[in-house]
C-alpha cells in the first residue's frame, strides 16, 4: 500500500512552486496541508491570483507552519539562502526536507549528514530534479574514465541567481571521480579577456549562458583523437522536474539520512 505523505511547499509562487502544487494536487497518496510564502500570511492559496485552486493556509512563519500542522515533507523550492533556513527549521521539528535549491558547500553537506543522522530524519537535497539531466551526468561520468577532455556548458534563463548551476558543479564533481586531474588545453594558453575561458574545476572549464526563452540546458563535451562526445539535456519547462521531486518525496520519508543528489536514489 502506497504511504500517505502530508506535505508542505515553500515558494508556492515560483515557477517550479507552482508546479510542485498541481504535482501535489494530482498524486493521489500526496496531500498539500500548507504552503510558506514570503507574503500573503493568513490568506489560503486558491484566494491568490494565479494560484491553483487549492484551499490550504497560507504561512511566512515556517516554524508557525510547523506547529499549526502536521507536516511529514516539505518541498523548498525557493533560494539558497532561504533554502539552508528552511532546512534547519525542518530538521527541529522532525520534518524531512527535499530541497532544491543550490549553493550548498562541502562543509554543509558534511554538518547536515550528520544531524540528519543524529535525527533520524531523511533529507533529500538535488541540484537538479530532472531525470534526464541526472542521466546526463551518469553518462558524462562513465565517459570521463576514457575521454578525460571536457569542458560544461550550462544554459539558464536571465533570472537564475547563481553561476555556475548547481547541476554544472554537480556533473564536474561526478566526473572528478573517474578522471585524474590536468589542465586542459595550451600549456601558454592566456586570456585576452578575463574569464574568456570560464570558471575551472579540477581543470575542468565551465562556461554559464543566461538569457531569456531559456530555462535549463545543459551540454557536456568531450574531445579525443579525431573526435567529440556531446551528452546534452533540456529542460523545455517546469514539468519537467516534476517526476524527480515526487520520486525524492516518496525516498525522504522511508529513510534517515541526507542524500545529495538524485543520481544516489535512482
Amino acid at each position: 500500500m502506497t504511504k500517505h505523505i502530508r506535505i508542505a511547499i515553500a515558494g508556492p509562487r515560483g515557477n517550479m512552486g507552482t508546479e510542485a502544487v498541481k504535482l501535489t494536487d494530482r498524486t493521489e497518496h500526496f496531500e498539500l496541508c500548507a504552503v510558506i510564502d514570503s507574503k500573503n500570511n493568513g490568506s489560503r492559496l486558491k484566494d491568490i491570483a494565479g494560484m491553483p485552486a487549492v484551499d490550504v493556509p497560507v504561512y511566512t512563519d515556517i516554524n508557525q507552519c510547523f506547529q499549526e500542522n502536521t507536516i511529514d515533507v516539505l518541498i523548498d523550492l525557493t533560494n539558497p539562502e532561504t533554502g539552508r533556513k528552511h532546512l534547519e527549521a525542518s530538521l527541529a521539528h522532525g520534518v524531512s526536507p527535499v530541497v532544491g535549491t543550490t549553493g550548498f558547500t562541502e562543509a554543509d553537506i558534511e554538518k547536515l549528514s550528520r544531524e540528519a543522522e543524529q535525527k533520524q530524519i531523511g533529507v533529500v537535497i538535488a541540484p537538479n530534479f530532472a531525470i534526464g539531466a541526472v542521466l546526463m551526468m551518469k553518462f558524462a561520468k562513465m565517459a570521463a574514465a576514457y575521454m578525460p577532455d571536457v569542458e560544461i556548458m550550462e544554459m539558464h534563463h536571465d533570472r537564475k541567481l547563481d553561476a555556475p548551476s548547481g547541476t554544472a558543479i554537480k556533473t564536474a564533481e561526478l566526473i572528478k571521480e573517474n578522471r585524474a586531474s590536468r589542465r586542459q588545453g595550451h600549456e601558454n594558453e592566456t586570456e585576452s579577456l578575463a574569464g574568456a575561458r570560464g570558471a575551472d574545476i579540477d581543470g575542468m572549464k565551465i562556461h554559464s549562458v543566461r538569457l531569456p526563452g531559456l530555462v535549463a540546458h545543459q551540454q557536456v563535451m568531450f574531445g579525443g583523437a579525431g573526435q567529440t562526445l556531446t551528452i546534452k539535456h533540456d529542460s523545455i519547462n517546469r514539468e519537467s522536474f516534476m517526476p524527480g521531486v515526487q520520486l525524492a518525496v516518496e525516498h525522504v520519508v522511508e529513510h534517515k539520512e541526507l542524500v545529495y543528489g538524485l543520481e544516489n536514489i535512482m
